[in-house]
């Protein structure tokens, strides 16, 4: 056979099952075709092969040389093709060995992940889960090449064209450290902008953000002393220093060492959503991990 491709891959079913019955009509019965089709194909078959494949043998018919070449790889080539092509086994997560990667920053691994954690190896043991560093300039490219499978950010600035969860609403509130003098109760709005103020650049380096936003409204400015890329270093200065940050309530409620209060103003807060490329929105697995961070929160 010179040209594969034009061959009806239909012919290569019936020649299995003719090689397996040595026997058109039984083979017509198994294929639920009428005996004259079955007699048909063959014909093709001996065509695209050059050969006869069959013969008229005492009982029924005899394989030739080639078709006796070709009965294990046939076999093996169409239990292959059709476990490709049977439909999706249920997930079992107790069973699975699936490694899960997604995209994560600081405040998404602990708002996020570190409640789904105990969760998800109790129900899939045996399976692993890498979090990376969330870039956001990479998320459409990472979840399209399958390099990351779920990726967590503001559902303000994600990339048209994916799926989005939103797994739930932001606030913000005045955090410092347990004991700090001038958050013993809420600070007058003169107060809290007189306050050194901490501030996370995910850019890296600035000292704006949401409630300098807020405060420019109001004609305000704040002291802006410090600026870190991430929440965990931030908290930790505020633990141990008279600065205080505008912190996302997920991350400043049960902190050990700090105490919150409500700003005296009020900032926008944010949604924080969790998404996902077309290619897996399908899979089982892929559902699977997903609601189970969405029933963790």
């Amino acid at each position: 056979m010179n040209n594969f491709s034009r061959l009806d891959l239909n012919l290569l079913v019936t020649l299995d099952t003719l090689l397996a019955e040595r026997n058109v009509t039984r083979a017509a019965e198994r294929l639920n075709l009428s005996q004259p089709s079955v007699s048909v194909q063959l014909a093709k078959l001996r065509e695209a092969f050059d050969d006869p494949l069959l013969v008229p043998a005492q009982r029924g018919m005899r394989p030739t040389a080639r078709a006796d070449e070709l009965r294990e790889p046939l076999r093996e080539a169409l239990e292959s093709l059709g476990r490709a092509v049977a439909p999706t086994r249920p997930f079992d997560p107790a069973e699975a060995t699936t490694t899960w990667r997604v995209a994560a920053a600081d405040y998404a691994e602990s708002a996020i992940l570190l409640p789904a954690l105990a969760g998800l190896r109790a129900a899939a043991p045996h399976t692993r889960l890498a979090v990376v560093e969330a870039v956001p300039s990479r998320m459409a490219r990472q979840l399209e090449s399958g390099e990351v499978d779920l990726f967590f950010h503001t559902s303000v600035g994600a990339p048209r064209g994916l799926h989005a969860r939103v797994l739930f609403h932001e606030r913000y509130v005045l955090a410092g450290r347990a004991g700090h003098p001038r958050l013993k109760r809420r600070p007058t709005l003169a107060q809290f902008c007189a306050l050194e103020h901490v501030v996370v650049s995910l850019a890296g380096g600035g000292f704006a953000g949401p409630t300098d936003e807020a405060l420019a409204e109001k004609g305000l400015t704040r002291r802006v002393a410090l600026s870190v890329p991430h929440f965990l270093f931030m908290m930790s200065v505020l633990a141990s220093t008279d600065m205080v940050a505008m912190l996302p309530e997920r991350l400043a409620r049960g902190a050990a060492g700090l105490r919150m209060v409500e700003a005296p103003l009020e900032v926008p807060g944010y949604e924080m959503a969790m998404l996902w490329h077309e290619r897996r929105h399908r899979d089982p697995a892929h559902k699977w991990l997903r609601e189970q961070i969405v029933a963790s929160l």
